[in-house]
């Protein structure tokens, strides 16, 4: 297979997957089989193109954030969204000083699908005739710290699919317990792909393939701006049981083809 052609399906897979609740880790666990593998750099560049491509989308609350904090719902909402990075940064890097180290096979990534898509099945049916919040509370914002910090530690539990579970269990409405886990992903990945990318350039960054990184991030922007502005729309009027059905299927088929 061309390279350039594999790079512009990874790129393809990464846009698609990285904020959708369907778990990246696992379409990658798939792709991986069929493709050829890249470096860790690249993978760490396309993923942080994908992210930084979805901020236009949230154009009228990144505006507030950034220049209406004089607005005390603003504030609120801005220290809310620091303590839930600032939970995921602290419990990182206490992963990090006890060495923890992802596992590589396949059983663990396909038991955190099956287990967030049956997490989103059980909580659609669970939140069917309730009230929900239309704001985000203190307890919203530290389960969603807390979701994050149980994605990285069980890679397939999905970052957002992991937040939006806790955030539909404390009552929160699904548009805005997305747009939250949204924006709280950009900062969190930024960070981790930051310290990740200026380790991968100090054991060789220099040898890369950089029109390749430049393809696969490419890629990776468009199709995440598309992929997130259609789930935004998605979220106002659909529930999440088809991407829990979906995330139960797609860990049945990587226990069967790749066990």
């Amino acid at each position: 297979m061309p390279l350039a052609l594999a790079v512009v399906l990874l790129g393809l897979i990464e846009g698609l997957t990285e904020f959708i609740p369907v778990s990246s880790t696992g379409h990658l666990l798939i792709a991986e089989q069929f493709l050829p593998r890249q470096t860790d750099l690249f993978n760490i560049v396309i993923q942080c193109g994908a992210v930084v491509a979805v901020l236009p989308l949230f154009s009228a609350r990144v505006k507030a954030l950034m220049f209406g904090l004089r607005d005390p719902e603003t504030r609120d909402y801005l220290f809310k969204l620091m303590a839930a990075f600032a939970l995921t940064a602290v419990g990182g890097l206490a992963l990090d000083r006890a060495h923890y180290e992802l596992p590589e096979t396949v059983v663990p990534v396909a038991s955190a699908l099956i287990i967030g898509g049956v997490a989103l099945i059980l909580v659609e049916r669970w939140l069917k005739g309730r009230t929900v919040q239309d704001r985000i509370t203190w307890g919203v914002a530290v389960a969603m710290g807390v979701g994050q910090l149980l994605a990285a530690v069980f890679p397939g539990a999905s970052r957002s699919g992991s937040t939006i579970v806790l955030a539909l269990l404390l009552g929160e409405g699904r548009p805005l317990a997305t747009e939250f886990s949204f924006l709280l992903g950009v900062p969190t990945i930024l960070a981790a792909g930051g310290v990740k990318l200026l380790k991968a350039l100090r054991q060789g960054g220099a040898g890369e393939d950089w029109s390749m990184v430049a393809l696969g991030t490419l890629v990776a922007a468009v199709v995440s701006f598309a992929a997130v502005r259609w789930f935004l729309r998605y979220v106002r009027s659909h529930t999440f049981t088809g991407f829990g059905v979906y995330r139960v299927v797609l860990g049945v088929v990587l226990l069967v083809l790749l066990r």
